[in-house]
């Protein structure tokens, strides 16, 4: 993929503050600290669009970001990207844990441009109660999850492939649902952009996701 430009559209807390509706959507959730703004910093092939924090739950709204794009068959293609806060950081209070989930729950009920939700997991530790949960619930908001599993250059080759089976089935997930990436050695970025791209064209025009306050 070759990116022709990325960069911060605007912060939002609630449905007055987002975006206009635009192109596709693709959120990207996961626990604090896992590596979301590494991993869409990746995607985008930039190394400061999204400011990489060392302090868990730091990120305490919506932050969504315009990308242009050129795939590999020349075509032209525009999404934009949420960044959704991190949860499952045990040191945040419950009103915090409230407001997340709220803010969150009003986004994924309401957000019409919406046509996929990433979830990060750590591939080395594998997913979490709380991953699992995630996972459910935006699922349970009739929203498509693609799941990345990261920093699997800290593996060797001979686990990802077992790893990714054994995170789908955790997830009660498809296998081609699952992704193993490094943001780092920028491994199996492409498949992961693939199904991003495919999640966007099938959200193009579908009834599901033009009214999804209506489910």
């Amino acid at each position: 993929m070759k990116i022709l430009s990325a960069e911060f559209l605007t912060t939002g807390v609630s449905t007055d503050s987002w975006p206009s509706a635009g192109p596709p959507e693709v959120a990207f959730a996961g626990r604090s600290n896992v590596g979301k703004s590494s991993m869409i910093n990746a995607l985008c092939q930039r190394h400061k669009l999204v400011r990489v924090s060392n302090t868990p739950g730091r990120t305490r709204t919506l932050n969504f970001f315009d990308v242009s794009l050129e795939d590999p068959s020349g075509e032209t293609a525009k999404v934009r990207f949420c960044d959704l806060p991190g949860y499952g950081f045990s040191k945040v209070s419950k009103t915090d844990r409230r407001q997340w989930q709220e803010m969150i729950e009003g986004y994924l009920a309401k957000r019409q441009p919406l046509a996929a939700v990433v979830c990060i997991v750590d591939a080395n530790v594998g997913p979490t109660e709380d991953d699992a949960r995630v996972v459910a619930w935006v699922q349970s908001m009739g929203r498509r999850v693609i799941v990345a599993a990261t920093k699997v250059d800290k593996m060797p080759k001979h686990r990802r492939h077992p790893r990714q089976l054994e995170i789908a089935r955790t997830l009660v997930l498809s296998p081609a649902e699952v992704v193993v990436v490094s943001p780092k050695l920028a491994i199996n970025l492409e498949p992961l952009w693939e199904k991003v791209l495919q999640a966007c064209e099938a959200a193009k025009g579908s009834p599901a996701v033009a009214s999804p306050a209506s489910r």
